[in-house]
């Protein structure tokens, strides 16, 4: 049995529709047609080979010597050297948006093209499709050089200019190439009533890929970051560029499901869509780097996502704004590296999270005050969602960690609570927008000193995860950025200790504290791997701080475990020393961005947001209500 490949091995290739990843052995194993979120034809990541992959690579023990994306593209090239000669191969996916790019047919397609560089290296492609991720073999059907896989609404039209041979569920290819040779390849998914594609030419295909990388360097130009992390930022950008759903606005937390976040642990959640809480987050990326047409779409989105009851709000959406993402198990596919379930769909869309309205209001306030012209449905919404507020906000939830046990009042959901009243307040102040601000005010001063009396732990000088504990969360790491509390404030300064004492792990933040309390509050077995996104935000602290050097430290350090081609996913193991969890992930990127952007600037991401310490401080040992 073959050993799987560690995540740092896989490359993106995207088309802004969905999105594949292609291993360092030249093995494509996973892919969603025709969206993000449709069943998997190739799911060998989950599971084994026969569970659907196209491989494509030299059959004469040839090693890959190096792979790149071409610029600021994401057109692969992986190079291979065998007893005989050099080899490239050259894969990527022709973007299709709605108003431009290559390959305008809006059908999902794969280009691999291999060329010949020195002396002789001969090739074997073998693609094996299995929809229904990985559980049904298609009727493969041959036609000279084209062959056609149909499975029930799926048609996967794979071509060549070499011979293809169809044998027992698989569609194969040998050949091999000399210096100046060239051989392609093309897979198109259809659906039943969709066009065919029209004949395939390897230097059409070539030219496919040269206007594809021609896109997206085009599109990565307009990146107005400039400072000393530019190439780190660009691929950050491309990356959150190749998950966003074009027809949609919407942008996927990543690619893929089910990739642990510990090995061999049930933490295994599917990423595929859309979480209003990375709403500001995203957007205040976007804007800061130049994106203003992203980040409106990205609002649009929101908005369609919202229709209806705001007050019903979900927590994650799919990708057109779906609301239905029931949880399944697939029990057929053995998980990577063994972590089971593999799981579709997300219970955690039914869950009450108040962080979210936070987030929501304090991204349409972002997008007014970057000057994104204003929408009066936006601002409907948000009173809608302050009237919901001002009745729940003293309610317990289930937290930014969308944890499975038992509701609580968890601190980052009232500092939340609270950034959506200082907003709503803000809009009417600054903005001139209509609405009740005295009242607004009153909430938000009510809240500011419930969780300074009820989420701050005075003996051991930190805020804690939820009223009454001694537990840290890493989400507390934000307070300063959202203008609840300055970065040098006191209680920030010794949450910031306690992180540091309790939550760094070789250097990396964990998301919470693990301990025999942990099933008790998250309903899951104890252990995962540090949480990337939330090791940015400590470093964010370290610069609101002053402490620009340490920050700075902590930064590379993050930049070192990217994988050779800039990607990450959302957790490391430190022990094992490899990424784990969905790979690769927004909110890693996010995060990136912006605190290259706090280093490069007195006046970066995090400054911004916080309105440069707009809140009044409140007393750690202030009266308000004791928690229920």
């Amino acid at each position: 049995m073959s050993v799987p490949l560690r995540l740092e091995d896989y490359a993106l290739l995207g088309d802004t529709h969905t999105a594949a990843l292609v291993g360092y052995d030249g093995s494509i194993d996973w892919l969603c047609v025709p969206r993000f979120d449709s069943d998997a034809c190739f799911a060998a990541l989950l599971g084994r080979p026969e569970h659907g992959r196209w491989l494509l690579a030299p059959n004469d023990r040839a090693r890959p010597l190096a792979r790149r994306y071409r610029g600021d593209s994401l057109v692969l090239e992986t190079e291979y050297a065998g007893a005989e000669g050099r080899a490239r191969v050259i894969d990527c996916m022709p973007v299709h948006t709605p108003t431009d790019g290559p390959g305008g047919n809006g059908q999902p397609t794969v280009i691999r093209i291999v060329e010949g560089l020195q002396g002789r290296v001969r090739f074997h492609s073998r693609l094996r499709p299995r929809f229904d991720y990985g559980l049904t073999p298609p009727w493969l059907r041959p036609e000279g050089r084209r062959v056609r896989a149909y499975a029930g609404p799926d048609v996967l039209v794979i071509d060549s200019d070499t011979d293809l041979t169809v044998r027992d569920g698989e569609c194969t290819a040998d050949f091999s190439v000399r210096a100046g040779d060239r051989v392609g390849f093309r897979m198109a998914w259809r659906g039943p009533r969709d066009e065919e594609p029209g004949p395939f030419d390897t230097a059409e295909a070539v030219g496919t890929a040269g206007d594809t990388e021609r896109w997206w360097q085009t599109w990565a130009d307009r990146c107005t970051y400039t400072g000393e992390y530019r190439d780190a930022v660009v691929r950050s950008l491309v990356t959150l560029k190749a998950l966003s759903y074009s027809p949609s606005g919407g942008i996927v937390a990543a690619p893929t499901t089910s990739l642990p976040e510990q090995l061999g642990g049930v933490r295994n959640w599917d990423y595929r869509y859309c979480w209003l809480r990375d709403a500001t987050f995203t957007l205040l990326t976007l804007l800061d780097a130049g994106y203003e047409r992203e980040a409106v779409a990205w609002r649009e989105w929101l908005l369609r996502a919202l229709a209806g009851d705001p007050r019903r709000m979900h927590i994650l959406y799919g990708i057109e704004g779906e609301r239905l993402l029931t949880e399944a198990e697939l029990d057929w596919l053995p998980g990577y590296e063994h972590s089971r379930p593999v799981r579709i769909g997300n219970a955690a869309s039914g869950q009450l999270q108040l962080d979210v309205h936070g987030e929501l209001m304090d991204a349409l306030h972002q997008a007014r005050v970057r000057g994104i012209p204003p929408d009066q449905d936006a601002w409907r919404v948000q009173q809608v969602l302050m009237d919901f507020l001002e009745s729940h906000w003293r309610d317990p939830d289930n937290g930014i960690w969308e944890m499975r046990g038992p509701r609580r009042d968890f601190t980052h959901s009232k500092v939340m609570a609270w950034v959506a009243a200082d907003r709503a307040v803000r809009a009417v102040e600054e903005f001139g927008l209509d609405g009740p601000a005295d009242r607004w005010r009153r909430l938000r001063h009510e809240i500011h000193r419930d969780v300074c009396a009820y989420g701050y732990d005075t003996e051991r000088e930190t805020f804690t995860q939820y009223y009454g504990s001694t537990t840290l969360d890493a989400s507390l790491l934000l307070i300063p950025s959202v203008g609840f509390l300055p970065a040098d404030d006191p209680r920030m300064k010794g949450t910031v200790a306690a992180v540091e004492r309790e939550l760094l792990e070789e250097g990396f933040v964990q998301r919470y504290t693990m301990g025999p309390q942990t099933a008790a509050v998250d309903g899951l077995p104890t252990g995962e791997g540090v949480f990337l996104p939330c090791t940015f935000w400590l470093a964010d602290n370290y610069i609101l701080q002053g402490r620009r050097q340490e920050g700075r430290e902590l930064f590379e350090r993050l930049l070192a475990v990217r994988n050779d081609l800039g990607l990450l996913s959302e957790e490391y193991d430190t022990g094992h020393r490899r990424l784990i969890g969905n790979f690769p992930q927004a909110l890693s990127h996010i995060p990136l961005v912006d605190t290259a952007q706090n280093l490069s600037s007195e006046q970066g991401p995090a400054q911004r947001r916080s309105g440069a310490g707009r809140s009044a401080a409140v007393s750690p040992r202030a009266s308000a209500r004791r928690p229920s």
